[in-house]
């Protein structure tokens, strides 16, 4: 019973998910939390109220102007009641309402007056998903401290396949408990986190560089810090907002990456190598802007940069745990685990950037977790999930170590 004593008020849109979080509503009651259930007027043409009434064993909430008692103004009520606020399924038109304070129906309302934690779970077709407007709404949500579990690959309601599908109930609860009841199992230890890509100048206006938006390495931050770990961000050039609450040290090239890395790698527990700094840098640096050559071929000479998590993995100490990432388009298995041995690491997180939903630039991920005794499959799921898959490995690596 983890959540006696916890009341989560569960937002419930018109989505044809509605169906799942009546099973919502039951894990969250057996695990002892007090639940009050907010539905749309449309939500309420796909599931009866009455279901969610006798699973939460409490009213639930459609209109606004509804009064449980003479002086009851509901939708304070509700938002003051609320140690975390729920919705699940959150639908694309729910979501442009909170990104833009609207506030028409009881559950919009209620949202708006909450000072609670906010947790969604979106459901909707992948073209909504993927719109430029709904994205943009999730990323002034994220901005604003709302989080996210899901949504989900696979096959969707209307026949499409592909993201847009909600998490699973199991998942919603793991991702309330994760609010409720936060894990401070890195209490402790000093963690460094590398994020986002490095670029290397061929002259004042250009540069070589790739799409990482940094997404990854700052959930495992943001993750590493509410889970009670000293964390460092150390970052090249990112297109994502930057945990508020960490300390950040932003270099550009990856000789300042390496120089910011091993200077501060001996004073860390644990180093997770999420950044993706260039293989390669010119030879030449020009200080002015190379001009076009009247028609003439260009030949531009690249050399290798430093292997920094090679030479972190080198001065290694028996008490620290290293992570790496590889990004793969080709024997994806094969090259991680050559890379797992080369660099001394004790985990490396391998995605195939080619696949859709994972790699750069988005906020999902698809991911192996490789280690000397095995492989960890991860299916497609939000970057913050996948955070805490890799902190709860490294946890076990560092219990296993210790045991040994």
């Amino acid at each position: 019973m983890r959540l006696t004593g916890k009341t989560v008020v569960l937002g419930v849109t018109g989505g044809i998910a509605a169906y799942k979080s009546v099973e919502v509503v039951s894990r969250l009651r057996k695990k002892g939390a007090a639940v009050r259930v907010i539905m749309t007027e449309n939500a309420a043409k796909l599931v009866a109220p009455l279901t969610f009434e006798t699973l939460s064993n409490g009213p639930v909430s459609v209109d606004t102007f509804a009064r449980e008692g003479a002086f009851d103004v509901q939708h304070i009520t509700l938002a003051k009641a609320a140690d975390v606020f729920v919705v699940a399924p959150a639908t694309a038109n729910i979501l442009a309402k909170m990104a833009w304070g609207l506030a028409d129906d009881m559950l919009s309302t209620t949202l708006l007056a909450t000072k609670a934690p906010v947790l969604v779970a979106p459901a909707m077709n992948t073209g909504m998903w993927t719109a430029e407007a709904t994205q943009r709404n999730c990323e002034i949500l994220r901005e604003r401290g709302v989080r996210f579990v899901g949504p989900e690959g696979g096959f969707l309601a209307c026949g499409d396949e592909g993201a847009g599908r909600m998490s699973e109930p199991a998942a919603i609860v793991e991702a309330i408990e994760a609010i409720l009841c936060p894990k401070r199992d890195l209490e402790g230890l000093r963690v460094m986190v590398t994020a986002g890509a490095t670029r290397e100048r061929l002259d004042p206006v250009r540069f070589l560089s790739n799409d990482s938006s940094g997404k990854m390495g700052f959930a495992i931050a943001e993750a590493a810090k509410e889970r009670g770990a000293e964390t460092l961000l150390v970052c090249g050039v990112t297109t994502a907002e930057a945990p508020a609450d960490v300390p950040l040290v932003r270099v550009e090239s990856t000789q300042e990456l390496y120089e910011a890395v091993t200077g501060r790698a001996g004073d860390m527990d644990v180093i997770i190598q999420a950044a993706a700094p260039a293989d390669y840098r010119f030879a030449q640096r020009f200080p002015e802007k190379l001009k076009k050559q009247s028609g003439a071929p260009l030949t531009l000479e690249l050399v290798e940069n430093p292997d920094i998590a090679a030479a972190v993995g080198k001065n290694k100490r028996s008490s620290q745990t290293l992570v790496g990432f590889a990004a793969e388009t080709e024997h994806l298995r094969e090259n991680a685990k050559a890379k797992l041995k080369k660099k001394n690491l004790d985990l490396i997180v391998a995605n195939d950037v080619t696949q859709p939903g994972a790699g750069f630039n988005v906020d999902t991920n698809i991911a192996a977790l490789i280690t000397e005794e095995g492989i960890e499959e991860r299916p497609l799921q939000s970057k913050r999930a996948l955070a805490e898959d890799i902190l709860d490995k490294v946890v076990e690596l560092r219990k296993r170590a210790k045991a040994e």
